[in-house]
């Protein structure tokens, strides 16, 4: 079978080349991106208020209209799904993406024009395939059926002519027709909303199928596979489906999961292929097996800025080009699309390792991080902290979020960790231990906090038992898809929902 893989290299030396291109000419792909979204938008609605056909120049771009956020754009992308064409993008929009990234009640639908599916995700997908296939050409992943976990979809209420649904469901409701072929479960399947009875029939009509490759959210795959292996009575997933060899993960940091995986598919033959997709288009594909960081895909129709996080809420906040980014620093991306997202903070940071080529790592969100006291506590921060301490004690954390405990006439401030174990620690001492220390190591405004226990004091760690958090987002109505857990945060709304849950009395 290794002659798949050849003609697919063969058949794709073009976008090898092009890959090549944009590495090496990163601004000037940029450039070109940025320069084609205005001419294609010229005629719309935003683009003729903005005078897009008289833009000459990235800071003439810059200099039209400030930073945009979701709630800027809500009425037009109302009137979007009420059928009005040519507003924010050519043409008329079919689908929405129904963004849930938090456990908000607050959902976006994020336009999703033809040329986003195609140019974007759709040609991302194919990369993947093209990357993996280069860097093991003896694959055999084309012999089999690829598992897909994705959300589903319904009819938006202002329109029957538009619909909306998590981004996984648009993309397989959208997918050629060959797709299918290639692809387990049937649509029908794929697309139920009911998430537990999705997991039920996925495990019924997979169990027998060749199964080579996985794609999908990390958190959600975790309850498919045990789910999978109940059902066979097997310990192992590759007893279940042999020639199983990739996982293609995203949505979320495969860090908190990583040993639990190691745990659930043993031997040496599986892979891990992270990659970097959202609602608002596909960003980043891991092109080094040996380095988990991601390569920026600079030619998918998305012009990129940056702020540096820390300063992102300041009144004139400095705005970076990819030819002005440097290593080490915390940016939120700011993203022009081929969906009609102009200038848009999608809410997300990354920090660029390298930039030649231009290679990053998701560090967390805008509004999800730690700074009650000046501490300045990031996603990316608390993922390196549990990792340490779980090696430190042998645990296994399947799900954790982490908040404030606010000072009182009494007490000093904290931060409280509400952590389901996989694993348990062997001494949840150690494990405080490892975590307080290792913040104090990867953050140095933590550590000055922490310094004498002048303002913040050692973290309270509280294990919750297995299932708590999945019966939070339940009640919510966010279970399943591509729905997350929120993993840090300035109030104590999480950590109090989530006690209840669990049937805990809160300690403050």
């Amino acid at each position: 079978m290794a002659i798949i893989p050849s003609i697919i290299n063969w058949l794709n030396v073009k976008r090898i080349n092009q890959i090549e291109i944009f590495k090496k000419y990163p601004f000037e792909t940029q450039q070109e991106a940025l320069y084609g979204l205005l001419a294609k938008a010229a005629k719309t609605e935003w683009g003729k208020k903005f005078n897009y056909s008289s833009i000459g120049s990235i800071k003439d771009y810059q200099s039209r209209f400030p930073v945009q956020t979701y709630e800027d754009i809500i009425p037009y992308v109302e009137r979007l799904r009420k059928g009005e064409t040519n507003l924010l993008w050519p043409g008329e929009i079919k689908w929405f993406a129904k963004s849930s990234g938090t456990t908000s009640a607050k959902s976006k639908f994020i336009p999703m024009s033809r040329e986003a599916l195609e140019d974007c995700h759709y040609r991302a997908a194919k990369d993947i395939l093209v990357i993996y296939t280069m860097q093991r050409p003896g694959t055999r992943i084309f012999s089999g059926k690829s598992l897909t976990l994705g959300g589903s979809h319904r009819m938006n209420q202002f329109s029957n002519d538009s619909l909306y649904g998590d981004l996984s469901a648009i993309l397989i409701e959208n997918a050629p027709f060959w797709v299918d072929i290639i692809r387990t479960p049937k649509q029908k399947i794929a697309l139920l909303e009911d998430f537990e009875e999705k997991l039920n029939l996925i495990t019924k009509s997979t169990v027998n199928e060749n199964v080579t490759s996985i794609s999908g959210v990390p958190s959600w795959y975790l309850v498919l596979i045990k789910q999978i292996l109940a059902f066979t009575g097997k310990n192992n997933l590759l007893d279940v489906w042999p020639n199983l060899e990739v996982f293609f993960h995203g949505g979320i940091s495969f860090a908190p999961y990583r040993e639990q995986y190691k745990k659930l598919i043993l031997g040496d033959q599986m892979n891990y292929m992270e990659t970097y997709n959202a609602s608002e288009g596909f960003f980043g594909i891991q092109d080094d097996p040996l380095n988990s960081d991601m390569l920026l895909m600079l030619d998918y129709g998305i012009f990129y800025e940056f702020i540096p996080a820390e300063k992102i809420y300041s009144d004139d906040p400095p705005v970076y080009t990819v030819a002005e980014v440097v290593t080490g620093v915390n940016y939120a991306i700011i993203i022009s699309t081929n969906g009609g997202l102009w200038r848009y903070m999608m809410g997300d940071t990354i920090v660029f390792t390298c930039l030649d080529p231009y290679r990053f790592r998701i560090s967390g969100r805008t509004k999800h991080f730690i700074n009650v006291f000046g501490e300045e506590v990031i996603i990316d921060n608390a993922d390196k902290a549990l990792e340490s301490a779980c090696k430190a004690t042998d645990a296994v954390i399947a799900e954790y979020t982490a908040g404030p405990v606010f000072m009182n006439t009494v007490s000093k401030g904290s931060h409280e960790w509400i952590i389901e174990f996989e694993k348990v620690p062997t001494d949840l001492t150690i494990f405080i231990n490892a975590l307080d220390n290792t913040l104090k190591s990867v953050n140095s405004d933590y550590e000055a906090k922490r310094f004498k226990d002048l303002n913040l004091i050692m973290p309270v760690v509280k294990p919750v038992p297995r299932g708590t958090f999945n019966k939070w987002l339940k009640t919510k109505n966010k279970l399943g898809g591509q729905n997350k857990v929120p993993r840090l945060s300035n109030s104590r709304e999480y950590i109090e929902d989530l006690y209840i849950i669990a049937g805990i009395k809160s300690q403050t």
